[in-house]
């Protein structure tokens, strides 16, 4: 995408185009806030194929791997999607919690609260169209958004309520260390001596915010890799589990079914299964 910022609406028309269309696995280099309004949504992400039906919000971080397949409902549709580069907003607390698995997409169901999510969209889509854009005006708008889905993640989910500031800082620190260095073979020590913190306090602040010890996290980052690179490389086992810091073979199998249920050739073979289907 060249743009910047990107809104737009998928009608009837285009869900029929879409589903015609070669729609391929891939991945973006923006991010994509997908919110349905009316249908149905199939969404591939994070290696799972799940369908979820209006009112919903999907947030598809840049990189993903994933598949969106609009479907009608009652013979209606429509979604906003909202596409942006990631400097356009600074980092946002819904990104943060939306990383790893299983947090892209949330069912809404207070029709109240989900129906100003549409009308901040019109109110986005209305300034795009003005002959000069105010992108200050976009920006204010697209957080609010995110605060009010933030908002509602909370409500449903009161028990992962976002921990003290100083916590969540330390967390994204962590990410973004965790980033460059996942292909390493460094355990928990590695990362709390870089954050200048004990492995133990560094441990509380993950459970805390994503209830997974820093040892799981690091597992979670590998092999969100590791399927990435069984899906688009043809690479041996051994040359993955190498390149993510595994030295045998066969322990990289061990790890890899453990969190995946299959091996990793198992999961190669099923993941090529689903794409030609």
């Amino acid at each position: 995408m060249n743009e910047l910022f990107k809104i737009y609406q998928i009608d009837a028309q285009e869900a029929l185009r879409i589903q015609e269309s070669k729609n391929e696995i891939h991945q973006h280099d923006f991010e994509e806030l997908i919110i349905g309004v009316k249908g149905q949504i199939e969404h591939f992400i994070d290696f799972k194929a799940q369908t979820y039906h209006a009112p919903f919000v999907s947030f598809v971080a840049q990189g993903k791997n994933h598949r969106v397949k609009p479907l009608l409902l009652d013979n209606n549709i429509n979604f906003w999607v909202i596409r942006f580069k990631s400097e356009f907003i600074p980092e946002t607390t819904f990104q943060l919690y939306a990383h790893f698995h299983e947090n892209a997409t949330l069912t809404f169901f207070q029709p109240i609260c989900f129906s100003r999510l549409v009308i901040l969209c019109q109110l986005i889509q209305e300034e795009m169209q003005q002959s000069i854009v105010d992108y200050a005006v976009i920006k204010q708008l697209l957080s609010t958004i995110f605060t009010m889905i933030e908002s509602e993640r909370k409500k449903q989910f009161p028990d992962a309520q976002q921990q003290l500031k100083n916590q969540s800082t330390t967390f994204s620190s962590f990410l973004s260390i965790l980033e460059e260095n996942y292909r390493r073979p460094e355990g928990v020590s590695y990362y709390a001596e870089k954050l200048f913190m004990s492995p133990r306090n560094l441990n509380l602040i993950c459970q805390n915010i994503l209830q997974q010890s820093v040892s799981e996290i690091i597992e979670t980052r590998k092999l969100i890799e590791a399927k990435n690179l069984l899906l688009t490389t043809n690479k041996t086992i051994s040359e993955i589990g190498f390149e993510l810091g595994y030295q045998e073979k066969a322990y990289f199998t061990s790890v890899f079914k453990k969190k995946a249920g299959m091996t990793p050739s198992e999961f190669r073979n099923e993941i090529q299964k689903l794409i030609s289907e």
